[in-house]
């Protein structure tokens, strides 16, 4: 494989890696949120941030056009406040596929908090823990597994993001052209041999952190049956 191959997975890997840094800290504070307060129209929150998991990429991605695109509303206050520009730029490949990807995130945080003996919390403030030396020393340590396994699903799924992505950053070599779009222009230009290098190094990759996220699964918290 030439070297523009290990510059588009290059890309890739940072495009995934701000994404997934992004979702860490929002993902982890909603599904905070979700699984320990109780206030009007929880479940629909939790349904409308679901929505990547089932609306086409393609949706998602004319949804974003519709927000961050030049004349979105969003975008267009970028540009004339600030002259950011999110269209075709590899920041726009990263908000694409952290929309994609947020659920996993979030539906793991929850899953972990909501897991958490509450019974260790009580202890914790009886003891005078502040809340959050209460979420950083007792919450985060018993939930950490199961938010790493929806953070490295999370690094997976926007690793492979196509539609989103194409529809916002489009596909220009070296500066928005990620690996799974590489391999759709391959297909279509009749370069098979570096479409076959282009899936199998995808392959690779995503089945080495499927492998590692399974490993992560949340661990039998002690005292719980």
């Amino acid at each position: 494989m030439d070297a523009s191959v290990w510059i588009t997975l290059g890309l890739t890997l940072k495009v995934a890696a701000w994404a997934t840094g992004i979702n860490l800290i929002l993902g982890t504070a909603i599904g905070w949120l979700l699984a320990n307060r109780r206030f009007p129209g929880r479940e629909l929150l939790d349904a409308i941030l679901t929505l990547p998991f089932v609306l086409p990429p393609t949706v998602l991605g004319y949804y974003l056009l519709v927000v961050i695109g030049r004349n979105g509303w969003l975008g267009r206050w970028l540009d004339d406040t600030f002259g950011i520009t999110l269209i075709f730029t590899w920041q726009g490949a990263v908000i694409a596929a952290a929309v994609v990807a947020f659920p996993f995130v979030c539906k793991s945080a929850r899953a972990a908090f909501e897991n958490v003996d509450a019974e260790y919390e009580q202890a914790a403030r009886v003891l005078g823990l502040s809340a959050p030396a209460v979420f950083f020393r007792i919450t985060l340590p018993l939930a950490w597994r199961g938010i790493l396994a929806g953070v490295l699903l999370a690094f997976a799924r926007a690793l492979g993001e196509f539609g989103a992505t194409l529809m916002v950053a489009g596909s220009i070599p070296g500066e928005t052209q990620t690996l799974s779009i590489a391999v759709y222009e391959a297909v279509q230009a009749g370069q098979d041999e570096l479409a076959n290098g282009l899936v199998l190094l995808t392959s690779v990759v995503c089945v080495a952190i499927l492998l590692l996220a399974g490993r992560m699964a949340p661990a039998r918290i002690p005292g719980r049956s």
